[in-house]
């Protein structure tokens, strides 16, 4: 259709909706067409303002789902997607209200529902929350999602009903495979916190198995192999200088469930310093330059990094961080994955702070395996993969640390709880900023947290989380084999 008519603004919106998790930039440029053959479709500037909020474009998400709302002021879909937008950029407060008319105008719309429960989980109003959830359970609307939001907002000391609840769901033969995942992890939550160790981990295998995610080691490993290859201490000795000064960046990397969201808490907390979460403009940057795993040469991309391009790219990426918190003095980005960036942030940033969380490899694994993570995470699909990637991460990790030496700053999990004040002091420290004893409470901060860690990181430091691998050890046994010498028995 485009090839006969171009700028036929349907075909262009289906466009940008197929490109969609594998090529957000041509999905942007297909929306922006769509828009501009035809401004008055609010569909199109909600998949817009829905496309920007998944790259972690604040501002721009709101302004085009706010147009959205302008053309049609009762599209529960666009109430609930801006609702959405503001949870997950630390303004849950602000979604209330949204929500609150998008259930007014149709009381059992899932997103309307779930997107409620989701904000006040964010303000930390976790009974409302829960109430919600039960409700929508009651009305049949979302069940599989709200059964595995309902078990995250508390911790079970002795069998609820709820369990009986979400194994009978579990007999439904027309259950889709997502729902099978939320349900098993939902049951395997709650089998966890009454210490039914050996149940609970077959639920968790069960959702992996209706995953049916699969994860290529090899190329992954050819990756690591090509970034330990170009970034030398030559290549950052030649770049030395062509970076942005600036120090307001601050990195928080490391594996998924290694204390990525608790350090942020624990900085956040300063009053210097604004807790972003995890943005994806990092990525972003790496992706318009080809600097991704799925690339066949990796020295491309490198080598097309001038001093101008290097400075553009840092003054960009400083502007983007800036819309989030004009006066702060260091701003968090914690996407834990960048720790596959570091030398690009090493060349954008020469004097930006970079925190690797690092945990118990065993506990850090197990955290990770017993949560539902997305396809973008398939190397948690088994135990084998997840222990082969985490050796991976580990040799990528050694790499950056020679070659950067006193760059990067290791945040022990099991440090931390430890000693909350004397690791929290040397983190504080390692940004270049006064001590604040805000710090120590970083539990009763406002705002938003919307990671899987929500609800820990409302408590007060615990330490049940060390070795707790060990209430597991005889189902783990192909991940401790994986993992090899990097498994501390």
């Amino acid at each position: 259709m485009l090839a006969r008519t171009p700028n036929h603004p349907l075909a262009l919106y289906i466009m940008g909706t197929l490109c969609l998790g594998y090529d957000d930039e041509a999905a942007l440029r297909y929306f922006a067409r769509a828009i501009a053959a035809e401004p008055g479709n609010p569909y199109y500037h909600l998949s817009f303002g829905e496309a920007y909020a998944k790259l972690s474009e604040f501002s721009a998400a709101i302004k085009y789902i706010q147009h959205a709302l302008e053309i049609q002021p009762d599209l529960v879909e666009a109430l609930c997607a801006l609702g959405r937008v503001y949870t997950q950029f630390d303004k849950p407060d602000l979604a209330l209200g949204l929500y609150e008319k998008a259930l007014k105008i149709n009381r059992d719309h899932p997103k309307a529902r779930i997107g409620m429960a989701a904000a006040l989980t964010g303000v930390g109003r976790m009974d409302e929350a829960g109430a919600y959830l039960k409700e929508a359970i009651e009305r049949r609307v979302d069940v599989a999602t709200a059964y595995y939001d309902l078990v995250q907002t508390r911790k079970f000391t002795e069998e609820p009903p709820v369990l009986r609840s979400i194994l009978r769901e579990l007999d439904n033969p027309g259950l889709n495979a997502e729902a099978v995942q939320s349900l098993h992890h939902a049951a395997g939550k709650v089998q966890n916190d009454l210490k039914r160790y050996a149940e609970a981990f077959d639920h968790f295998n069960k959702a992996k198995q209706a995953a049916g995610h699969k994860f290529d080691i090899d190329q992954y490993r050819r990756f690591v192999d090509s970034m330990i290859e170009i970034f030398t201490p030559g290549l950052f000795a030649a770049a030395s200088g062509f970076g942005h000064p600036s120090d307001l960046p601050v990195f928080v990397v490391g594996m998924p469930r290694s204390g990525t969201t608790l350090t942020e808490q624990i900085l956040a907390s300063h009053p210097g310093v604004h807790g972003a979460g995890e943005l994806e403009k990092l990525r972003r940057v790496a992706n318009a330059i080809d600097l991704k795993a799925s690339a066949e040469d990796l020295s491309k991309p490198v080598n097309s990094l001038t001093p101008e391009l290097i400075r553009t790219l840092a003054e960009q990426h400083l502007s983007y961080l800036g819309e989030r918190a004009p006066a702060a003095l260091r701003i968090v980005d914690k996407q834990p994955h960048n720790f596959e960036l570091i030398g690009l942030i090493a060349l954008l940033f020469p004097k930006a702070r970079i925190v690797h969380c690092r945990r118990d490899a065993i506990d850090n694994c197990v955290s990770c395996y017993v949560l539902p993570f997305s396809p973008a995470h398939s190397y948690n699909a088994d135990l084998r993969a997840l222990g082969l990637y985490y050796r991976e991460y580990n040799r990528l990790m050694r790499h950056w640390n020679a070659v950067l030496p006193g760059r990067i700053f290791e945040n022990r999990y099991e440090t931390l709880v430890e000693d909350q004040e004397a690791q929290s002091r040397r983190l504080i420290d390692h940004l270049g900023l006064p001590w604040d004893d805000a710090c120590l409470r970083f539990f009763d901060r406002e705002g938003a947290v919307t990671t899987p860690s929500r609800w820990q990181v409302r408590q007060p430091i615990y330490k049940s989380s060390v070795k707790r691998w060990k209430n597991y050890e005889s189902e783990i046994q192909p991940l401790i084999e994986a993992l090899g010498d990097l498994a501390d028995v």
